[in-house]
């Protein structure tokens, strides 16, 4: 609005996500009277889309098989029909995204932690959250340097995009996963591929059973959450991890997903 790029009541938001920028923008979208218009996988959870239309969004699913590029193709399709009216954020390619977690996210684990954080374990969907507080630490996108600290990107062993492209080899079959919020099937323009210093691929069963661990000990979270500590488990448990201290973001909260949707397959824990 600032910068006159789009109007209230007259500008229709389009955007393609899988949850929590969409709740976000959806809610804003509402209280400042923006159409608002979001693209998202059908494989993405009821929950989701049912906390996204009571913001009064419209949500518009794309079949499983084009993933994250298929909502991104459609949400650019329906910005091409609007006439001028329709405006993307693009959280893939915004740098706003990255930006907000090098003056909020970076700031907040510095001060909570003392400036003692050795490992950062963080999911990659967009980027922006591993990206901006990476280089609040470590001294990126223009930023004092503060400490060498390690950065783990944490993606579905399922869908190793990222693993291929910082020269690792992939394992196992490659293809769908069920984490959502990660593993988007794309390398986002926001991701800062220099901050990450390790890739932990985490398989979409054990990423529902840490979900469910975590949910029995009273940390409703979802599957992406799972997927996270489930790594940050196996960083901590190396030897070169003793007295280090890890910082692991989870990024989803239990109200996004049914649990049934994996206890059932896992009921034996």
């Amino acid at each position: 609005e600032k910068a006159g790029l789009i109007t209230p009541g007259k500008t229709v938001l389009v955007e393609p996500t899988s949850g929590n920028t969409g709740i976000a923008l959806a809610f804003l979208a509402r209280e400042k009277g923006y159409r608002c218009i979001l693209t998202m996988p059908e494989t993405m959870s009821v929950e989701r889309r049912m906390m996204l239309l009571a913001l009064g969004a419209e949500v518009v699913l794309t079949p499983k098989e084009t993933a994250v590029k298929g909502a991104i193709a459609k949400a650019e399709e329906i910005i091409a029909g609007l006439g001028g009216n329709g405006y993307m954020l693009n959280q893939f390619k915004n740098p706003a995204n990255a930006k907000i977690h090098r003056e909020t996210t970076g700031p907040e684990i510095w001060k909570d932690t003392a400036g003692q954080i050795d490992v950062l374990v963080s999911g990659v969907g967009t980027g922006g959250t591993l990206s901006g507080t990476s280089q609040y630490i470590k001294g990126g996108a223009g930023c004092e340097f503060k400490k060498a600290i390690k950065t783990v990107a944490v993606e579905p062993q399922e869908q190793m995009l990222i693993t291929a492209k910082l020269g690792g080899e992939k394992k196992g079959p490659q293809g769908p996963h069920k984490i959502q919020g990660i593993g988007a099937g794309i390398i986002p323009d926001v991701l800062d591929l220099d901050m990450i210093d390790e890739v932990v691929a985490v398989h979409s069963d054990d990423a529902s059973v840490m979900a469910i661990k975590l949910w029995l000990i009273g940390l409703p979270v979802g599957v992406s959450a799972g997927a996270i500590v489930d790594a940050a488990v196996k960083v901590c448990r190396r030897p070169e991890s003793a007295g280090k201290l890890v910082v692991a973001i989870i990024p989803s909260f239990g109200t996004l997903v049914s649990p049934q949707s994996y206890i059932a397959q896992f009921i034996h824990i």
